[in-house]
């Protein structure tokens, strides 16, 4: 363990080393520097990574510094954003070379990592408000960096609009907090005193508000649209939109826990990112297109991720946010070897017996149950169980009751078996570290945990009959709706990148 002197000297070193990547990033635009330049700048760019990294497995308090806020939520998140920065970076420079704007990929890559990071480091709400909307220009001007492409550019324009909507309502609530209390830091206006001068009904608009900023980069419905239409975006800058910036929602909600006490507020929340997760997994299903799937799937992860911070259970959702970037970063930076698409051999299809699948749903219910007994948050625990049950059935039914025999069933059960460990093993690792984290444990009325057992119940029934009666017109109009909204608009679509004939002419 550092001193309070030592880890003071840490931040200082961190933010000279964030300083000097940034500044390093900005170098290589000059044309003058050679492409060779770009293996020093990521040498330089892992630097503030070491000593946040080192910063992190160091800090057990809180520890504030001038405008910033130094604790272990703020160093976890850091270190995450610069990581999958330097990683894309990393990938990026072979994937974008010969590319046009080959140099200011690399600036505005390192800009939305080093802006991200400062915006969770921000103890004033002001630099915080600035930084992330800094971060957010960086990410569309990382879409519209191509001009010559009108597909990007319309890309970019949606998204813009989209963003700004919820950095204002961000905006709305910092200047709303510092009107009521005449404070600008986090440290000073989430206090006990300066909470008891919100009134009940200022606690619901804040709220409200709080979730436009949330709820438009995590792309939740109805603001999903920006998410579909970046899918023109290069595969790095989608691997850092999915990776790094819709998850931002949780860190944001984790911060600002204290105001959002509103149970309406949680209902509305909570009745969003079930929206959320139904029609992103239903695009998810639909398209061909590997990267629109990723969009599906980011909708609906983001929506359960809000849905465990509506409940309370903020920690669960920093994990969720942490292993879902990282694993749709890998997604995103693999998608050019992308597998195809799972199909039961027919030969499985006539062997297949309920039974395995019978077995395989009591099995789920089981260890469900067995969950909900185990854990102390009672309230959150149901749901977690009734999540974990749906998990487990689906899982068991591709790898083991769709196996290729006894051989394959015994490789399906093999692998959920180790998956569900390494799973347990680091969520649990996760949790005990980050139980330090200074976070107001506000736990909803037991109206909200029903509200939410009775939205998925209901959605999981409903599938069930969609997915069991695929020659209704329901299951059409369902369909064929889902293929839709997971379109991008027509100006947003091209068959080919035209503008390039110009070059061969």
């Amino acid at each position: 363990m550092f001193t309070s002197t030592a880890l003071s000297t840490l931040m200082l070193i961190f933010i000279i080393t964030l300083i000097i990547a940034s500044v390093s990033g900005l170098l290589f635009i000059n044309t003058r520097v050679p492409l060779s330049y770009i293996h020093f700048h990521l040498i330089i760019g892992a630097l503030p990574i070491i000593v946040s990294f080192v910063a992190l497995i160091q800090t057990r308090q809180s520890i504030l510094m001038g405008p910033f806020h130094f604790d272990i939520l703020a160093w976890l998140m850091a270190f995450f954003v610069l990581v999958i920065g330097l990683i894309i970076q990393r990938f990026s420079m072979q994937y974008l070379k010969g590319d046009f704007n080959y140099r200011k990929y690399f600036v505005l890559f390192q800009g939305v990592s080093s802006f991200a990071s400062i915006a969770w480091l921000s103890d004033d709400l002001r630099l915080m408000t600035l930084f992330w909307g800094l971060t957010l220009v960086c990410l569309t001007l990382l879409m519209r960096l191509n001009g010559r492409w009108k597909v990007t550019k319309t890309a970019a324009k949606v998204t813009a609009r989209y963003f700004f909507l919820g950095w204002l309502a961000l905006g709305i609530v910092v200047l709303w907090c510092y009107f009521i209390t005449g404070e600008w830091k986090f440290s000073t206006v989430l206090t006990e005193s300066n909470l008891a001068l919100i009134t009940g009904w200022e606690y619901f608009a804040l709220s409200i508000l709080i979730i436009l900023a949330v709820i438009v980069p995590a792309a939740q419905w109805p603001f999903q649209r920006w998410l579909i239409e970046s899918v023109a975006a290069p595969t790095p800058v989608s691997a850092i939109m999915h990776a790094g910036i819709v998850n931002a929602g949780g860190v944001m909600l984790t911060r600002f826990s204290p105001l959002f006490t509103s149970d309406i507020a949680a209902i509305i929340l909570i009745i969003i990112a079930c929206i959320s997760v139904l029609i992103g997994s239903g695009i998810s299903l639909v398209h061909v297109d590997y990267k629109r799937q990723l969009v599906g799937s980011t909708m609906g992860q983001m929506g359960f991720m809000l849905i465990q911070c509506a409940l309370g259970a903020y920690i669960a959702a920093i994990i969720h946010l942490i292993l879902h970037g990282l694993f749709k970063a890998t997604l995103f930076l693999r998608s050019g070897s992308a597998v195809q698409h799972f199909d039961v051999p027919a030969r499985a299809r006539e062997r297949l017996s309920y039974v395995w699948i019978v077995l395989g749903r009591l099995l789920a219910c089981a260890l469900a149950v067995a969950f909900w007994f185990t854990t102390h948050e009672q309230g959150y625990g149901i749901v977690s169980a009734l999540i974990l049950a749906w998990s487990l059935s689906v899982s068991w039914t591709q790898l083991v009751a769709f196996g290729e025999g006894v051989v394959g069933r015994l490789i399906g059960l093999s692998a959920l078996v180790i998956i569900g460990i390494v799973y347990l093993g680091v969520h649990h690792y996760f949790y005990s570290w980050l139980e330090g984290i200074t976070i107001h444990q506000n736990q909803p009325s037991i109206f909200v945990f029903i509200a939410v057992v009775i939205i998925l119940m209901l959605g999981s029934i409903a599938s069930t009959w969609v997915a069991r009666h695929r020659s209704s017109k329901t299951f059409v109009k369902i369909y064929l709706w889902l293929v839709h909204i997971g379109d991008a608009k027509t100006q947003a679509i091209e068959r080919h990148p035209n503008y390039l004939k110009k070059f061969l002419s």
